[in-house]
C-alpha cells in the first residue's frame, strides 16, 4: 500500500441503476461478491499506484469489465448420457481393479 493519500473509492448505485435489466444485475451481484453492499451498490476500491488519476482510471476499467461480463449471458447446460461403450468400459475396469484387490488378501496356509 501507498503512503501518500491516492486510494480511490468507486461506487455504483447498481440495484437502482434504470439501464440494468434485473437478470443483469443478479448476475452481477455474483461476480461481484463482497464488493456488493447491503444497499445494492457495487464498491471498488484501487490503490495499486501513486496516481490518484490513474487509480480512478483503474477502478473505471474494473467496473465497465465486471458490467461486460455480467451481461454475457450463460450458455445453458445440455444434459448428455454416457454412451453404452463408456458404460460398458467404466463397468469392466471397476471389475479389474476389484478383482486386484481381492488377491491382495492373506494367504491361506492350507491351499
Amino acid at each position: 500500500m501507498n503512503k501518500v493519500s491516492t486510494a480511490v473509492e468507486l461506487r455504483f448505485e447498481a440495484e437502482r441503476s434504470p439501464n440494468l435489466p434485473q437478470a443483469v444485475k443478479a448476475r452481477l451481484k455474483r461476480l461481484a461478491g463482497r464488493r456488493w453492499t447491503k444497499e445494492g451498490a457495487l464498491v471498488i476500491q484501487v490503490d495499486e499506484t501513486r496516481s490518484q488519476a490513474r487509480n480512478r482510471e483503474i477502478a473505471r476499467a474494473r467496473l465497465a469489465e465486471l458490467i461486460v461480463k455480467a451481461c454475457e449471458k450463460p450458455k445453458r447446460r445440455i444434459a448428455t448420457k454416457p454412451t453404452l461403450g463408456s458404460q460398458r468400459r467404466r463397468i469392466e475396469g471397476k471389475k479389474a481393479r476389484g478383482t486386484v484387490k481381492s488377491l491382495r488378501g492373506k494367504v491361506d496356509p492350507e491351499t
